[in-house]
């Protein structure tokens, strides 16, 4: 079987990464950029940061010579697209330089190519409007820092093809990572999380209820804990959904409109699935596996808690920590 060919346009941090992984998962990977010249100074770039993360046990012991194999620097973007069957574009968010080139992508590629971007905000429909044969092209969005984040978005807008959807997923399997398909919506699911947190974070620290260094103490050490191993709906449904409808009513006494109680939520407390304890929920555990969830839970947070301990404070921890320290010693 002859070797996938796979094309980055835009040689930068977010394409360098999505190339180094894709390459480590076998495929032939062509790099483009404004010139060869930025291409092939990024592609040094990768592999020096490979040796680095060899040594560090990061990657595995011959990624530098599978990188060195499988990755090379086109000429132009012409070059690099003319033969791949998948093409990432990583060009910075600015509409007119992604509409560009993907223009020029979609007029030099295979007509069979499938098109995916790296956007993290731009609507995948709106970018559609510069791609040819649109039914090829979705959103399939890496987060920072592409080698060592495992999720992916994959973002099909309203003319994309099923089967486009599963290259691109096959595409994210290759590259060692999860895939989670998402409509085509501002923000998209991972951003429109990550911003509620971070204004809600922000307002309170604009209110004087906490210091920024308290709330990610909080978020880290409390619910933040549990989040590598268990999502919202599944803690939700652990902690059971009618503590939560309550929790709702309560923080409507100070914030009615902020926190009013999903009605998802409501729906789901009315007709008495209550998450775990009751057999359903919003996934669907059954009852008779919460004992086993439970081990699990523990062990998974106890391991956590190992690995923190043995990779030690974080240079974030230490800064704090000093500040603290001077700020008592003053």
């Amino acid at each position: 079987m002859a070797q996938r060919a796979v094309a980055v346009v835009g040689s930068g941090y977010m394409g360098g990464g999505i190339a180094q992984v894709l390459a480590l998962g076998g495929a032939r990977v062509a790099l483009a950029d404004v010139s060869q010249e930025v291409a092939e100074k990024n592609l040094e770039r990768l592999l020096g940061e490979a040796e680095q993360f060899v040594a560090d046990g990061l990657f595995p012991a011959d990624a530098v010579q599978r990188l060195q194999e499988n990755l090379w620097a086109a000429p132009s973007i012409e070059d690099a697209v003319a033969d791949a069957s998948y093409i990432a574009e990583a060009v910075p968010e600015v509409i007119d330089i992604k509409h560009g080139t993907l223009r020029r992508i979609s007029s030099a590629a295979r007509p069979d190519a499938v098109i995916g971007s790296n956007t993290s905000t731009i609507l995948i429909a709106t970018l559609a409007e510069a791609v040819d044969n649109p039914g090829r092209f979705l959103g399939v969005h890496f987060s920072n820092p592409a080698p060592f984040i495992p999720g992916v978005e994959v973002i099909p807008h309203a003319g994309t093809t099923p089967e486009t959807v599963a290259a691109a997923k096959e595409i994210v399997e290759l590259a060692g990572k999860q895939a989670a398909v998402v409509k085509d919506v501002t923000g998209f699911v991972l951003n429109r999380l990550q911003y509620a947190l971070f204004h809600e974070a922000a307002q309170l620290v604009e209110e004087g209820i906490a210091s920024a260094d308290d709330v990610d103490t909080l978020v880290r050490t409390t619910f933040g804990f549990r989040l590598p191993f268990f999502g919202p709906f599944a803690i939700a449904d652990m902690a059971g959904l009618d503590v939560y409808s309550f929790c709702y009513a309560s923080l409507q006494t100070s914030f009615p409109e902020r926190f009013a109680t999903p009605k998802i939520l409501q729906d789901l407390v009315a007709e008495g699935k209550l998450g775990t304890k009751s057999g359903g929920g919003f996934l669907q555990i059954p009852a008779e596996r919460a004992n086993e969830l439970i081990a699990y839970r523990n062990k998974a947070y106890v391991a956590m808690t190992g690995l923190l301990k043995e990779l030690g404070p974080s240079p974030v921890d230490e800064a704090a920590a000093q500040d603290g320290a001077a700020t008592n010693a003053g």
